[in-house]
């Protein structure tokens, strides 16, 4: 992966920080709203949601902070995807989640996510989900 698109999603990704919790409510609204249908995955309760959005976003930041490491990421991706699949996480749903991401992205930076930040970002998650996938199915 190349240095400035890990660049970007880091620098990116600092500014999000401060937001965690909105960006974790925005995006599993866009999500929702992009499949209707994974609202069955996931807990009921806005607390539970909340919670869900925690991990959701701490998951991103050690990720997004082990782009420089990818020897040591790649592993931790490839559990993830497999516990994704007890979660009845398809393949199909990576897609859609990376679109909610992008968006999520979109609304939280505003014009500070560029094409140049969007296609890093779009490059990177790519390579999570691919690798999460491939460990999965």
């Amino acid at each position: 992966m190349e240095q400035n698109t890990i660049m970007l999603v880091q620098d990116s990704f600092e500014k999000v920080k401060p937001i965690a919790d909105t960006a974790a409510k925005i995006f599993y609204d866009k999500l929702f709203k992009l499949d209707p249908s994974l609202k069955s995955i996931f807990p009921k309760s806005e607390e539970a949601m909340a919670i869900q959005g925690n991990k959701l976003m701490t998951m991103l930041g050690s990720a997004v902070a082990g782009l420089n490491n990818l020897e040591m990421l790649v592993p931790v991706l490839e559990n993830l995807g497999k516990r994704h699949v007890d979660y009845k996480v398809e393949p199909s749903h990576y897609n859609t989640v990376g679109s909610a991401l992008l968006s999520t992205l979109e609304t939280g930076l505003g014009d500070e996510f560029t094409p140049d930040v969007k296609d890093a970002w779009a490059k990177v998650y790519g390579t999570m989900s691919s690798v999460m996938i491939k460990a999965s199915y």
